[in-house]
């Protein structure tokens, strides 16, 4: 069992391979663009000598900008809204270890994910260590747990010179638990339930969420499992709500996205009410954020800020002070931007756009 020596040599290996791949939690990230995009989305251990380590990264989505069900089996669907938060994981391969340790020790997940792949690749008991750093604080809404597991998995694919598809760790991640679609660079339309993607809508232009958490932690495993009172008539209204905000996202109609995402977090207020969410909506229309958004199964609701306004500064800090006075804290999050190809819909989808 890993204690406090491994963990601090664990660190400190971490630091020294992850460099620039890895940021410190509240660095400013606003200028991180496509490229650091891109990057977060693959493994870093492509071209590694055999008998290296891996290194993998996957970022956050501040809640969702729009989560519901659609008029179809199994249409429960998210929305994602990336943002420069990251998780990091190291896979060191040690053949002579029996099993896989993790740092932190409460990471099964990822442990259990990384045990998987290497049994499925034929690499025998050989174990190794996985260490992860994340910037993403637990139980919040944040993806934390869908991109620790994203981003172990990179790292042991790389560590054991392997390639690992979307389609692939799709296929892990759905024995594990619902996830969410950070595994897909872009903004996407995902079945989080089902774990595959429904279609990608494009790249945001540049935006910022000032969020504020109420507190305490919401395990999404459980959420998922509760039964949701949707109705045929709330369905539709989704189905509409992905048609306006595919169109929106494709040709960065900032207002329009944040329409949509507001409506869905007042609409998810009859699943997992925020006490912050009409407070926090008002702090967006008096001080000109373009809308809220929230975590669906999650404690941390925001204000959508865009980037490109000439006033942008000074609105950011009237926000961010509004919303530390509501909830006695706030933090803010950039988003990320892509560079990616035609939008496409997986097999089985149907892009409504």
């Amino acid at each position: 069992m890993a204690g406090p020596a491994d963990a601090a040599a664990a660190g400190v290996r971490l630091a020294a391979l992850s460099g620039t791949a890895s940021r410190p939690a509240g660095s400013d990230m606003r200028d991180h663009g496509p490229a650091a995009a891109a990057a977060a989305s693959t493994s870093s251990a492509a071209g590694r000598c055999p008998g290296s380590p891996g290194v993998g990264q996957a970022y956050g989505t501040f809640g969702e900008l729009l989560q519901g069900a659609l008029p179809e089996a199994d249409g429960d669907f998210l929305v994602t809204m990336p943002i420069a938060r990251w998780s990091t994981a190291v896979f060191h391969r040690e053949p002579g270890l029996p099993r896989v340790t993790v740092w932190p020790p409460h990471k099964t997940k990822a442990r259990t994910l990384a045990g998987m792949i290497i049994a499925d690749r034929g690499a025998g008991t050989a174990g190794g260590t996985l260490v992860l750093r994340s910037e993403l604080p637990e139980g919040k809404g944040l993806a934390s747990s869908s991109a620790d597991l994203v981003a172990a998995a990179r790292a042991v694919s790389g560590a054991l010179g392997i390639e690992l598809p979307a389609d692939r760790l799709e296929d892990y991640l759905r024995r594990i638990e619902p996830t969410d679609g950070v595994l897909h660079p872009g903004v996407v339309a995902y079945h989080h339930r089902a774990v595959r993607i429904r279609s990608t809508l494009g790249s945001l232009p540049p935006v910022s969420v000032v969020g504020v958490d109420e507190g305490g932690e919401v395990d999404t495993v459980e959420f998922n499992r509760l039964p949701k009172p949707f109705s045929a008539a709330d369905r539709h209204e989704y189905a509409g709500l992905l048609d306006r905000l595919t169109a929106a996202v494709r040709a960065g109609d900032l207002a329009e996205v944040g329409r949509v995402s507001t409506r869905s977090a007042v609409k998810n207020q009859r699943l997992r009410p925020k006490r912050l969410l009409a407070a926090v909506r008002e702090v967006s229309r008096e001080l000109g954020g373009l809308g809220v958004i929230c975590a669906h199964s999650g404690t941390t609701v925001g204000v959508l800020l865009d980037d490109a306004d000439p006033g942008y500064a000074d609105r950011l800090a009237r926000v961010t002070a509004a919303c530390r006075r509501l909830a006695g804290n706030a933090t803010v999050y950039p988003g990320l931007t892509f560079d990616l190809p035609a939008p496409r819909t997986s097999a089985g989808g149907h892009c409504r756009g």
